[in-house]
């Protein structure tokens, strides 16, 4: 996929948010596994920890999980966050970026989120995706890429 279909997701804060951006603005996107576990935690401080350097280089972050949106409240609430979590229980934006894998954790499969992040610009190209990510370091990665744009 080199470009996104238009989608509305729902977010916290009760917000509607577009994908590609309806303000003109980079989008970050990235899909974690689980709201409050310790990799999804310090992938979240990581991003608002440097989130005016991507605000500042016309970018919005959103991160997206299958939790339900007050798992994400509770989440974004607790951690500062400034940015939104989008809720897709349903997976339709991770089918439509296709991060819903096969996994195994303690020799047993199951189908869940790869950790992955995806760099969209206001026309909705990708312009960078992540797949398999390890959180240290990536954040750093992804605003190298944004402020390259």
């Amino acid at each position: 996929m080199n470009k996104v279909q238009s989608i509305t997701c729902s977010a916290t804060s009760d917000l509607e948010v577009s994908i590609p951006d309806s303000q003109g603005r980079n989008i970050v996107l990235y899909f974690y596994p689980k709201d409050s576990t310790p990799g999804c935690t310090t992938e979240g401080q990581d991003f608002r920890d440097n989130h005016q350097a991507f605000v500042d280089a016309n970018t919005v972050i959103y991160g997206v999980s299958r939790d339900k949106m007050q798992s994400h409240e509770n989440f974004k609430a607790k951690q500062n966050f400034p940015f939104e979590l989008i809720s897709d229980p349903e997976e339709t934006l991770c089918n439509a970026f296709n991060v819903i894998q096969e996994k195994m954790n303690y020799g047993k499969k199951y189908m869940g989120i790869v950790r992955s992040t995806f760099l969209i610009d206001a026309d909705g190209n990708i312009l960078k995706a992540w797949d398999k990510v390890k959180v240290v370091g990536h954040v750093d990665e992804v605003l190298e890429a944004v402020k390259a744009i």
